[in-house]
């Protein structure tokens, strides 16, 4: 009997990276740290903050880093996750030379961003990571969940429309 019969389903990466600035953490949030979770033993979140903060729209109005980071380690621990949260002030962080990490999880906005990290892993003669991307989670207006609508107060966290 295979491991199939063992009523189990083996994840198919060991170790997965997550990153975001995770204000407000909405259900495109949830989904994405859920997805990751289902396909990866263990995590690595890096939450964003410094300078990576600084072209977000109302970014004044970006919650406090620790704040961010204990709203993703609380969701983390209601789904069973096993990880770890780290701090990044640059766009590649610890993705760019963590040699267990196996997998990258983006949405479709940050696809790009798995891009630049596989060309640093490769510059640094480190394998590229799988690239898992989940589809934009959509407010009820159709228009993608954002933090950036949520600090505008177009939407709430389930994307339900707040403003006409």
């Amino acid at each position: 009997m295979g491991l199939a019969g063992r009523g189990s389903c083996e994840k198919p990466f060991a170790k997965a990276v997550v990153a975001g600035t995770f204000d407000r953490l909405h259900e495109g949030h949830r989904e994405l740290l859920t997805l990751a979770s289902r396909v990866a033993n263990k995590l690595l979140v890096a939450v964003a903050d410094g300078r990576l903060l600084l072209g977000k729209r109302l970014r004044e109005l970006i919650e406090p880093f620790e704040r961010r980071r204990g709203r993703v380690e609380e969701f983390l621990r209601q789904i069973g996750a096993e990880y770890e949260v780290v701090r990044i002030e640059d766009p590649v962080g610890p993705a760019g030379g963590d040699e267990e990490l196996e997998a990258i999880v983006v949405s479709e906005e940050t696809y790009p961003a798995a891009l630049s990290v596989n060309r640093v892993r490769r510059e640094r003669g480190l394998r590229p990571l799988v690239v898992v991307v989940l589809p934009m989670v959509l407010a009820e207006d159709g228009a993608p969940i954002s933090s950036s609508r949520i600090r505008a107060g177009e939407i709430d966290g389930k994307g339900r429309r707040l403003s006409s």
